[in-house]
């Protein structure tokens, strides 16, 4: 039934057109806004706000898409930035981010990292919950041709605070609710733990 679930919305992600190619070298330029908060390079300076290099582009094209629309995912600093953006800005960008690498692991919890390790690597099937690893790969770098996000390395403040949007409802771009179904069987521990496991990831 897992193994169902995860298939279909990969088709869907397939289906729905998700591999768009952006000018990487006309994103450099375009991005450049983007660079106090999110670094230069992709690689923010600062926990709140997340790392974007090496983030695969339909990744970042859906989300410029749903903060414009302002509706399933909310931020107002972030409705402001992208207010001007077409969706081929929105596409060059993502292909300049993509085209970055990612720096090092961000900092984390060695105990709770262990501790989310075996949830991000195997879940828990008593409880329904799907193992991370099946859509965000075993070392966190996402699935780029549907659009499933890169999430190795990530800044522990920047995951857990995006884990509880999805729970608790302000966050709701995840197609079919595929993330809000799973963190919402999580307890904050699990979630804090999961963040801190994707935060080692390298």
């Amino acid at each position: 039934m897992k193994n169902l679930l995860i298939a279909s919305v990969m088709f869907l992600f397939a289906a729905s057109g998700a591999s768009i190619a952006g000018d990487a070298a006309a994103g450099k330029s375009k991005s450049a806004a983007c660079g106090g908060c999110h670094g230069f390079d992709g690689n923010s300076p600062i926990s709140l706000y997340p790392k974007l290099a090496g983030q695969n582009e339909a990744y970042i094209t859906k989300q410029v898409k749903d903060f414009k629309a302002n509706t399933t995912r909310q931020s107002p600093i972030m409705l402001g930035m992208v207010a001007g953006l077409s969706d081929e800005d929105a596409a060059d960008i993502g292909a300049y981010y993509q085209a970055q690498s990612v720096s090092s692991a961000a900092a984390f919890d060695e105990s709770k990292a262990a501790a989310g390790r075996a949830l991000y690597k195997g879940g828990d099937l008593q409880a329904g919950i799907p193992a991370c690893q099946a859509c965000h790969g075993p070392t966190g770098a996402g699935t780029a041709g549907i659009g499933y996000p890169q999430i190795g390395g990530q800044y522990v403040e920047y995951t857990l605070a995006q884990l509880k949007a999805f729970k608790d409802g302000s966050r709701s771009n995840d197609d079919n609710k595929l993330m809000r179904s799973i963190v919402e069987k999580l307890s904050d521990d699990e979630l804090e733990a999961v963040a801190n496991y994707i935060a080692s990831l390298k």
